[in-house]
């Protein structure tokens, strides 16, 4: 009976380390408030926070980000609710980001090294967001069309920092 125990506790460890590990590219971005701006190709501006956690025992990622809440860019707050879950059947992360217009963008998540890249379809385009790593508190990020490894138009070029949350999760 302990040996069956023991092993049941085996299991249920490695498969919740597992599952965690397939998130492990997330790590480095929690416990930090990431901050950019910049403008988007037309001269809009880009201004975005965003938070990141591990939820349900790290099973998945929870992105809560902030930006402009209006057309105008006047109004300014609570923009954005991810989801990042990896997929154990498909080997694939998957993302799922909630806006506060009311729609969703899915997609897949892609690792590479250190960088993290984002594909999902936006009308007929296939956009890609590219978090590029520079250093515990730095990623490049770009929006644009990326094919074969190399960018053929980018929509918005920028940075963002990390700054350590509070002691209130601010």
């Amino acid at each position: 009976m302990k040996i069956i125990t023991l092993g049941l506790l085996f299991l249920t460890t490695t498969i919740s380390y597992t599952q965690q590990s397939n998130l492990s590219i997330f790590k480095n971005l929690t416990d930090k408030v990431w901050q950019a701006e910049g403008n988007w190709g037309d001269g809009n501006k880009f201004k975005q926070e965003i938070i990141f956690t591990f939820d349900l025992d790290s099973t998945i990622v929870i992105a809560k980000s902030k930006g402009f809440t209006n057309k105008e860019q006047t109004q300014y707050g609570s923009r954005n609710h991810g989801i990042r879950k990896y997929d154990t059947i498909t080997k694939t992360i998957h993302f799922w980001e909630f806006d506060v217009f009311g729609g969703v963008t899915e997609g897949i998540v892609k690792v590479d090294g250190k960088n993290i890249i984002y594909q999902y379809q936006y009308g007929e385009s296939l956009v890609t967001d590219m978090w590029e790593y520079v250093d515990e508190a730095t990623y490049n990020f770009k929006i644009g069309s990326y094919v074969d490894g190399k960018w053929k138009q980018v929509y918005l070029k920028t940075q963002f920092k990390a700054k350590n949350r509070d002691r209130n999760g601010k």
